[in-house]
């Protein structure tokens, strides 16, 4: 039988996702950050950059994240997921004038020990939103995170604040960007949920069934 490169390539890959969740998993990396650091580590230096093709996607390591807490964090990871989705949707819940949507790794079901929550609102005004923050006596921090649609768009402003000793970081897109949100390809995951989806996915989670 020949020798297929291609089959290098996909266990090059495999190898990368795999390291690469460890990183994300133990100690909270983001996605970007792990798979430059995990290929370094296996293909070297200066081999990382030349091979590109070697290099996961990232729904590919989402799925690694998802094994390793299978097969290190079974006894803990729902119950930190179900924590972290049942303070979310108390936020959402107390912002549901503003279009609230749950992304990220809560949404996912890959959010363990390091992980935050990322929601998106859609409102007439992000000022709008950051004062009935702040009359809400919640100490925010503004940032900005990149904008959904891609680079060609500005990043959007962000709101970052705790709750319930739970880091919050809330995107803040104009009215419009909800409809290009809510578009999506027959099959894929959903990459945002409203507070609707989110009840539902609440009464499915591992530890509401245990």
């Amino acid at each position: 039988m020949m020798h297929n490169p291609s089959d290098d390539i996909a266990q090059l890959r495999t190898e990368i996702a795999a390291l690469a969740a460890r990183m994300i998993a133990q100690d909270g990396a983001d996605y970007g950050a792990a798979k430059r650091k995990a290929a370094r580590q296996i293909l070297g230096e200066s081999q990382a950059n030349a091979r590109r093709d070697a290099l996961p996607d990232d729904l590919q390591i989402e799925e690694a994240v998802r094994q390793y807490h299978a097969l290190f964090n079974a006894a803990t990871q729902p119950a930190r997921l179900h924590r972290l989705r049942t303070i979310a949707l108390e936020v959402m819940e107390q912002l549901a004038d503003h279009n609230p949507f749950l992304t990220g790794a809560v949404l996912n079901g890959t959010a363990g020990e390091h992980d935050e929550i990322h929601l998106q609102l859609f409102a007439d005004s992000a000022k709008e939103v950051q004062i009935w923050l702040l009359n809400k006596n919640v100490n925010i921090e503004i940032g900005e995170t990149d904008h959904f649609k891609g680079p060609r768009h500005d990043p959007v402003e962000t709101v970052s604040f705790v709750y319930r000793d739970e880091g919050v970081h809330v995107e803040l897109y104009e009215q419009h960007d909800l409809r290009g949100a809510k578009k999506q390809r027959s099959g894929d995951r959903p990459a945002r949920i409203d507070i609707a989806g989110l009840r539902t996915l609440l009464i499915s989670d591992p530890e509401t069934e245990a």
